[in-house]
């Protein structure tokens, strides 16, 4: 039976994956900072499809707790075939009014944590097959503060791994959903409307989700769920930087 790893799995995208990965017959290793989550998912994914699952609490922005996903990852005899790089948070565009060590975090989150367990994963999987699914977003394909500079990271990062792996037979997808129903949003302490997105302009997790993991076993280096983001993509290729950049600004 395969086994996924799934980083930010309490809440969000991340439990979706786990749900949805649990329903196909997936082991789970199950990933984030608050245990009390966790183990409730766990127990509801043990009971309602039969698969083993286990809980590593660990904030990926403390490089110990890092060390100790990378170890998991790395363990011959407990092999992980499936990353999912999902976990992360959000802070206010106005880069100079933030906190400096915040913002250290974000990339700590967004960035280093998940280039180490892609290492650890790529080092275990070459050669025997595996698959690596980093959650970017579509903000990677704009301007928009340190958030969107992360993004683009994670996403030119997935294009060449799954290009320059794929003989090994392993692929890596940056799936990048636009604005999605989940708790995100509200842990940046925004409520429901204030990013100026209509209705039209919200994705649903299982959605993004589903076909994230669809065009992952496709091996495309880049998901885009849906039609609409699509034409977003689209259109950031044609249109001036600045003139999307104050689009952002708007939501």
């Amino acid at each position: 039976m395969p086994t996924a790893l799934i980083t930010g799995a309490s809440a969000g995208l991340g439990e979706e994956f786990a749900r949805q990965l649990a329903g196909r017959g997936a082991d789970l290793v199950l990933v984030a900072r608050s245990a009390a989550p966790l183990e409730r998912l766990a127990a509801e994914l043990r009971d309602a499809h039969g698969v083993a699952v286990d809980v590593l609490t660990a904030d990926l922005v403390v490089a110990d707790d890092v060390q100790r996903i990378v170890d998991r990852i790395a363990d011959p005899e407990h092999s992980i075939d499936l990353l999912v790089n999902n976990a992360g948070f959000g802070l206010p565009l106005h880069f100079a009014d933030n906190d400096i060590d915040d913002e250290v975090r974000h990339l700590r989150i967004h960035v280093e944590a998940p280039m180490r367990l892609m290492y650890a994963a790529l080092r275990s999987m070459r050669g025997r097959g595996g698959r690596i699914i980093n959650v970017a977003s579509v903000a990677g394909f704009i301007s928009r503060s340190t958030y969107s500079a992360c993004k683009q990271w994670l996403i030119g990062f997935s294009r060449w791994a799954n290009a320059e792996y794929a003989a090994d037979g392993v692929s890596v997808t940056a799936v990048c959903p636009g604005f999605t129903h989940t708790t995100f949003h509200e842990r940046m302490g925004l409520e429901p409307g204030r990013e100026g997105i209509p209705a039209i302009g919200w994705l649903n997790a299982p959605d993004v989700v589903r076909e994230g993991l669809r065009d992952a076993a496709r091996g495309k280096a880049v998901s885009v769920p849906s039609l609409r983001y699509k034409l977003v993509v689209a259109l950031t290729r044609v249109l001036p930087p600045s003139l999307t950049a104050r689009a952002a600004r708007r939501g």
